[in-house]
């Protein structure tokens, strides 16, 4: 087992224990490869929800250059309701994980 899928077993777990998601494993697995490298770094493998240059990144490189969406007060409440939903209190929430789930809530899974 490569290193990449131990991830995305560890990645589906999460989505399941700490967001009650079973997860598409064909899309969580593009949404890794599309992470590249970064999931392999201990520091950019996270986001922090609580800090706001992240999730302006978070919104900036993911929802609106690699998903197409248009920049509008939607994006803030999605990402807010992701964050949410993966757990507020929760201090490790995967790139991969919080990306996947901004994915399944806008309905871009055509992108991947």
């Amino acid at each position: 087992m490569s290193k990449r899928d131990e991830l995305i077993a560890k990645y589906a777990a999460d989505l399941k224990d700490k967001c009650g998601v079973n997860a598409d494993m064909d899309l969580l697995t593009k949404v890794a490869i599309g992470c590249g490298p970064s999931i392999y770094n201990a520091d950019s493998s996270t986001v922090s929800g609580s800090d706001e240059s992240e999730l302006a990144t978070v919104k900036n490189n993911f929802l609106i250059k690699k998903l197409g969406l248009n920049d509008s007060a939607d994006l803030d409440k999605g990402i807010t309701i992701v964050m949410d939903k993966y757990g507020q209190s929760n201090r490790n929430k995967y790139r991969v994980v919080v990306y996947y789930l901004l994915t399944k809530h806008f309905k871009k899974e055509s992108v991947y």
